[in-house]
């Protein structure tokens, strides 16, 4: 059942998270343009198309779930393939937090929205394989594989 909320809710619901359906559309797309239209979507879903929601916790999973699924469809999209690509930079981070989040940001898809989702968001497994749509057996592989990933790209004995 879909639901229209008011325009209280909804500025609380972008205030809330916002910030966190930007990360995760730059960490799927790694286009300030692109994220900034995907969180366009993503709240206007959420005013003409969300469901009724249990509590705080399951607005944002759902919020990242559609986040995650406008991103998808964004990459295998026919325009997607024909941009020529343009100097991006990163989200202002600290120096010693750069070198770690471009090395996240450089890692495949699979390995980057798992390690995104648990480091930078908080989730467990459980909750991550309910926003991406996989088995928690798959995500923790994605987990382990990313993080040899990373301790490769940075060098480290992490």
């Amino acid at each position: 059942m879909n639901q229209t909320i008011s325009a209280c809710q909804f500025e609380t619901a972008y205030d809330a998270y916002g910030g966190a359906v930007y990360r995760l559309a730059m960490v799927y797309l790694g286009r300030h343009a692109d994220a900034e239209d995907v969180v366009q979507e993503v709240f206007f879903r959420l005013l003409y198309r969300s469901p009724v929601f249990i509590d705080g916790d399951h607005q944002k999973r759902w919020l990242l779930q559609v986040t995650a699924n406008l991103c998808r469809d964004q990459l295998r999209g026919f325009w997607r393939k024909r941009v020529t690509e343009l100097e991006d930079t990163l989200p202002a981070a600290l120096p010693e937090e750069r070198e770690a989040l471009t090395a996240v940001l450089s890692l495949p898809e699979k390995y980057k929205l798992p390690i995104h989702l648990y480091y930078y968001e908080g989730y467990s497994v459980a909750e991550i394989a309910e926003i991406l749509k996989l088995g928690q057996s798959a995500v923790k592989m994605r987990l382990k594989r990313g993080r040899e990933l990373l301790k490769i790209e940075l060098g480290g004995s992490a």
